[in-house]
């Protein structure tokens, strides 16, 4: 069975990933938008912060259990957005989770005192840490990622950023194979 696409949007907190892959999951007629973020709030005892070092085994198991369940609506034929935080280092842990061959793969980075603003600004969502934003902005911006798959500073309103997401995704330079 052939599986539709799967296009993971990621970055650090506050880089606007909710809402451009909310709009970019609307652009496709049979889609289906995986929210990170209900993996990370199903772990009910022994919960750790995600971006503290002594969380790695439960972020593991979280992203294993995301991208699987991302894979099941691919293979059931849905072009699936997955929005949530899968830095370059989990990305193969990621991908192998899913099964198929490859995903597509977009980082949004916009300059870093945007994603401060972005995240003080919040209201209902539980992570407004502005420290562990700092962190882990610096970790994608440092990170070992080709720059076809990363957005600097993406530029218009997030319908735009959306649009250029398709483009991308159109002309292929967003495919990650494992």
């Amino acid at each position: 069975m052939s599986a539709a696409e799967l296009i993971v949007v990621t970055g650090p907190p506050g880089a606007g990933k909710s809402t451009v892959a909310q709009l970019l999951a609307e652009e496709f007629p049979r889609s289906a938008l995986v929210s990170g973020d209900a993996f990370f709030a199903f772990v009910s005892g022994g919960w750790v912060a995600p971006w503290l070092p002594e969380a790695q085994q439960q972020n593991e198991v979280v992203l294993q259990a995301a991208a699987s369940a991302a894979a099941r609506f691919a293979t059931g034929r849905y072009t699936v957005v997955y929005d949530g935080v899968v830095g370059p280092w989990f990305l193969p842990t990621f991908s192998a989770a899913t099964g198929l061959d490859g995903l597509s793969y977009v980082v949004l980075l916009p300059p870093e005192r945007q994603c401060l603003e972005r995240v003080a600004a919040r209201s209902g969502h539980g992570f407004r840490d502005a420290d562990a934003t700092r962190r882990m902005y610096r970790q994608f911006a440092e990170a070992d990622v080709a720059e076809r798959h990363v957005l600097r500073d993406p530029a218009g309103p997030p319908a735009a950023v959306a649009r250029s997401i398709r483009d991308r995704l159109q002309d292929g330079v967003l495919r990650w194979e494992r």
